[in-house]
């Protein structure tokens, strides 16, 4: 069954302002035939990731990786929080400042699968956390 096959649901979403421009650079540069196809491709990417990473179970090593703005109020404090909430699966914290604004930190991960899946989770959907990654590494 090909692409043309498949119901579409149209949907509007809402970006930051200069993402549409990174967006049009990105489809022009793969060769996308539109906007919707990459969209299409990034969401397809994030589930399958979101699966694979819902059946890991036991005891796994990772890195996770966030980008953030510190002046966003309240976000260190929360980090910092939740950093210690999580300090039996925390091995190892690196920070380190991009710009004035952004903050790189970079975790060391080690111990159940859900339990650092459930971390991840937490910090990805944080408002004033710009990029999330979890890589876990076969153990």
């Amino acid at each position: 069954m090909g692409d043309t096959d498949v119901p579409i649901v149209r949907l509007g979403v809402a970006l930051p302002s200069g993402m549409l421009g990174e967006l049009d650079q990105v489809v022009t540069a793969v060769g996308y035939p539109s906007r919707s196809k990459a969209i299409q491709n990034a969401v397809e990417s994030l589930i399958v990731k979101n699966r694979w990473l819902s059946e890991q179970k036991g005891e796994k090593t990772g890195v996770l990786t966030l980008v953030y703005d510190h002046d966003f109020r309240g976000l260190e404090e929360y980090l910092t929080d939740t950093e210690h909430q999580y300090s039996s699966i925390i091995c190892s914290t690196t920070h380190v400042h991009l710009t004035k604004r952004e903050c790189l930190e970079v975790m060391v991960v080690k111990g159940d699968g859900p339990k650092i899946r459930e971390l991840a989770n937490k910090l990805r959907i944080r408002k004033g956390v710009k990029q999330a990654e979890l890589a876990v590494v076969a153990s």
